[in-house]
């Protein structure tokens, strides 16, 4: 809750500030999964059948830190404050990143240090980047722990807290484009991912490591202030459970099949759509199975990627001017939608259909977070924690839909996945999210 000294605190630059950070978590959670693909032809040619599985593992990895290292990121918050947690998680993720330079490095300098698993030949420098995604996906947990509760709780004259969440999404969203575009574009030169090289891989990373460094000594000259009645002071203990709250509860399901559907289109349209293209049933542009932009050659798969989290930049940017529509009756319209476009991909087996998707997924990440946390008082930095476990869903169903893909022979009717998330969140939507407690109760 907001109160009155909080809305004389000129929270402007701290909001712009925590938008930026948003764009900086979406561009790494996509870069990350944009990996899926080239590394599947640079770093996992010697495995047999399990090409998709060992693919989305660089997924898995990065989400599996959020369950592990959400309740570490709200004890920061207690303990260091919200500014001590963002630099602190700055500096894991430039940790992480510099994994992913040593896993490149590793393989270029010991091209014959690999692993046997079976009878698949793994290089080792992919369980190093393995853990490189781990990490930093460990720090975009921590900073997320502080971002969506200050977006919601912050006060910035003539928004609502939906709109505040909307306006990162779209930051968040602005990150997601491009990321797609930076691995093919910048990272491989837009490249054929048959023709992509381990070795291309060490100067971008190095790069991104001197920029996160930069943003974290700025972050430390900036004025960034607590924001009161949202978090447990230190040695403060709280009277309940946050899990006694219901609509807590189910908002961490409903965020768990979110965040799951959402990167297995985000992470595995692209694997999708290289297997239409193989079998020669994906649209190309004029016969080609290309498109130049800005004197750079994008790839189908890239550009299908790329739609999809540009569709969700837009419907962020129109969400964020929807003040008067509640955030239940947005989770209602846009799950149903949703659900009918992933219906009818499947029904056609077209990957485009699949693009559109994107549109629809924008607001849903801010609607849940805001019925979730409705009402908590001092419990939201400690249930900001808790949603984090959800995330996890981002690792386990795109995961999942690799193995659905090597068992079933094809990515088509894996999509089932995706719909059994968006019924679970029309639910949450229509009846899940009542609040049947609040943490004056």
């Amino acid at each position: 809750m907001t109160t009155q000294q909080d809305k004389q605190i000129n929270y402007v630059g701290p909001f712009i500030t925590m938008v930026f950070l948003f764009f900086i978590v979406g561009f790494l959670t996509t870069a990350n999964t944009q990996f899926q693909g080239p590394l599947k032809e640079a770093f996992l040619s010697g495995v047999g059948d399990l090409k998709n599985t060992f693919a989305t593992l660089i997924t898995f990895s990065w989400f599996l830190a959020y369950p592990v290292f959400g309740g570490v990121g709200s004890k920061w918050t207690a303990k260091y404050g919200y500014k001590g947690t963002l630099i602190r998680s700055l500096f894991v993720m430039i940790l992480g990143l510099s994994f992913f330079f040593l896993s490149s490095w590793f393989t270029v300098k010991f091209p014959y240090a690999n692993l046997h698993i079976g009878v698949n030949n793994v290089p080792a420098g992919f369980f190093i980047f393995l853990l490189g995604s781990f990490i930093v996906g460990a720090s975009a947990t921590m900073l997320q722990v502080v971002i969506n509760p200050y977006l919601t709780a912050c006060y910035v004259k003539g928004t609502q807290p939906i709109q505040r969440m909307a306006i990162g999404g779209s930051a968040n969203s602005i990150g997601t484009t491009v990321a797609p575009f930076f691995v093919t574009g910048i990272v491989f030169g837009g490249l054929a991912m048959e023709d992509v090289q381990v070795s291309q891989l060490m100067v971008p990373f190095f790069s991104l490591m001197l920029i996160i460094t930069l943003v974290a000594c700025l972050l430390m000259r900036l004025s960034l202030p607590d924001i009161q009645g949202t978090k447990a002071e230190a040695g403060e203990k709280l009277e309940k459970s946050v899990w006694s709250f219901s609509h807590l509860t189910l908002g961490v399901i409903a965020i768990f099949f979110y965040v799951g559907v959402e990167v297995c289109i985000g992470a595995n349209i692209n694997l999708y759509a290289i297997e239409m293209e193989t079998s020669g049933k994906v649209f190309t542009f004029f016969g080609n199975n290309s498109l130049t932009l800005f004197g750079i050659n994008f790839s189908i798969p890239a550009l299908m990627a790329t739609l999809y989290w540009g569709g969700m930049l837009i419907g962020r940017l129109v969400g964020s001017s929807l003040s008067k529509v509640s955030p239940r009756t947005q989770l209602v319209v846009t799950t149903v939608f949703a659900t009918v476009f992933t219906l009818l991909a499947i029904y056609f087996n077209n990957p485009w259909l699949l693009t559109i998707v994107g549109l629809f997924h924008s607001i849903m990440w801010g609607a849940i977070f805001t019925l979730s946390v409705a009402k908590l008082g001092k419990y939201t930095s400690v249930a900001s924690g808790v949603f984090m476990i959800g995330v996890v869903g981002g690792a386990i169903l795109p995961l999942l839909q690799g193995v659905l893909a090597d068992s079933l022979h094809g990515w088509r009717f894996s999509w089932a996945l995706v719909i059994l998330g968006e019924l679970f969140m029309l639910y949450y939507a229509v009846s899940g999210s009542k609040i049947r407690q609040t943490s004056d109760e």
